[in-house]
């Protein structure tokens, strides 16, 4: 009597949990753009809170990364919900979670590289096709029938938004370094994408497995190399100046210029000023990579600390100039890994 009881209590759960998630599925379905409003509302909260150094930031980042989590481990949880309740998930409804999950995502991870990134750079072209990402994964034609059965285009999209999330909350929960959130999310991205790879090569098992570690490795190479494209999510520029001097009592720059004399740089030396904006318990080294014409005169190390909701100030003081000091003269504000964080203009006149 008791189990006939409590296997009926087990099927009225089951039966309970059903109609909840029908009738989510059904909500979200009537209203699309809850999910990316959400997504992009959560992120915009997250990037406020990191500025305010808020423990809730880091929690939103988590249950971000909980949701890859549930996607990857998909199949397995699956299996357990149909041995626990009774329900199989269909094959329509992992779609649609995935869709969901991948719009939660996109639209999470876009204020954190729009803010980050240096518009008249190569990042233009990463940040955009964040944002091209996100419009495909609200618009269910283009998502369902022109993106999913396209097996390779699928899985670089799937790819991009694992890395992008990675990217933007690993340094915000773990507090890692942006060469090592990088080097990090691209591995996992790579190592996630492994299986699905092994099954969309249509070649013999012999030469599977013999193309397989070449593409993985060339996959990483490529994604190493395009560093200096991709903006670091979690840094960014309060503040710049080029200036002759900088009160140490006040750590400001006495003026911001945009254009000098050769005599006022050689009597003076001139000064790179940034604050940067980095979330609360990161230690990061960047470099100011002095440019003249495009080239490289000088890269100078400065330690930053994250935390300073005004941005960690630090400068470089460069006095030492070559003979030929007339011209366009940039410097570019790097992280150790070579991703730019912006970029300082100037010019000197004879």
């Amino acid at each position: 009597m008791l189990r006939k009881i409590q296997s009926l209590t087990t099927h009225r759960q089951a039966v309970w949990l059903k109609q909840q998630l029908l009738a989510l599925i059904a909500l979200t379905q009537r209203y699309p753009w809850v999910i990316a409003l959400y997504g992009f509302a959560s992120g915009l909260a997250s990037f406020i809170l990191v500025d305010r150094q808020d423990q809730l930031a880091s929690l939103i980042a988590i249950l971000m990364l909980a949701s890859w989590l549930f996607l990857v481990l998909e199949s397995a949880f699956n299996q357990r919900l149909a041995r626990w309740f009774g329900i199989e998930l269909p094959a329509w409804l992992a779609r649609f979670v995935t869709q969901m999950i991948h719009q939660q995502s996109l639209f999470f991870v876009l204020p954190f590289f729009a803010m980050s990134t240096t518009w008249n750079s190569g990042q233009l072209l990463f940040t955009s096709l964040l944002g091209a990402a996100a419009l495909v994964s609200i618009i269910d034609p283009l998502y369902y029938d022109w993106l999913a059965p396209r097996r390779w285009l699928y899985l670089a999209y799937h790819s991009l938004t694992l890395f992008a999330v990675m990217l933007t909350a690993m340094p915000i929960i773990l507090h890692l370094t942006t060469p090592q959130s990088y080097q990090l999310a691209l591995l996992l991205t790579v190592l996630l994408s492994f299986p699905t790879l092994a099954a969309s090569l249509q070649f013999r098992r012999r030469w599977r497995w013999l193309a397989l570690p070449l593409l993985t490795a060339g996959l990483l190479g490529a994604g190493w190399l395009a560093r200096p494209w991709v903006p670091p999510a979690t840094l960014r520029l309060n503040q710049v100046a080029i200036s002759l001097d900088v009160n140490d009592q006040t750590r400001a720059p006495s003026q911001s210029l945009q254009q000098l004399s050769a005599t006022q740089l050689r009597s003076q030396g001139l000064y790179a000023f940034t604050a940067i904006n980095a979330p609360r318990g990161l230690a990061e080294r960047i470099y100011h990579v002095w440019k003249r014409d495009g080239e490289e005169v000088d890269r100078i190390a400065l330690n930053i600390q994250g935390g300073t909701q005004s941005g960690y100030r630090a400068w470089s003081h460069k006095q030492n100039f070559p003979q030929e000091v007339v011209g366009r003269w940039s410097v570019e504000v790097v992280t150790d890994a070579g991703q730019l964080i912006g970029v300082l203009r100037f010019a000197v006149s004879p």
